[in-house]
């Protein structure tokens, strides 16, 4: 059974791709979010842990370390609790979705694997010139 609406260019979800869509909200369990100082307690340890993995996400950008794949999770612990972070993941995948198709598609792989040719074949000679000149010497040792 298909989900969808009438409008053109709609496309009609699958119920296993329909139940992927979560309602947005908290994720709280009912006995957190039956008590309002408790449930305000937990938005903010939620969004406190959150914080601490963007936080150190952002510091893995420029340092070794899978830096983007932490903001990520950190976007994950706050879409637990808070709509916006659940509406920025949900941009994110239709996103990269998307990129993904369209890497996928042959024309477009055909172009890449071309450019990515032509780009090897250019450092080739350039490497291949500079060995002639220099031979294997590295570039701050050379005394000319």
């Amino acid at each position: 059974m298909n989900t969808g609406s009438d409008e053109p260019g709609e496309v009609a979800m699958a119920d296993d791709e329909a139940d992927n869509e979560r309602a947005l909200g908290s994720r709280a369990p009912e006995f957190v979010k039956a008590r309002r100082a408790l449930h305000v307690s937990w938005q903010v340890g939620v969004f406190v842990v959150g914080l601490a993995v963007v936080g150190a996400g952002v510091v893995m950008l420029p340092l070794p370390g899978p830096g983007w794949l932490v903001i990520f999770g950190g976007m994950a612990i706050w879409a637990t609790e808070f709509v916006w972070a659940q509406l920025v993941l949900r941009w994110t995948k239709r996103k990269v979705t998307e990129a993904t198709q369209r890497a996928l598609d042959p024309r477009v792989r055909r172009r890449n694997i071309i450019l990515t040719s032509i780009g090897l074949v250019i450092v080739a000679v350039v490497v291949g010139v500079y060995v002639w000149k220099f031979g294997f010497e590295m570039p701050w040792n050379i005394k000319e």
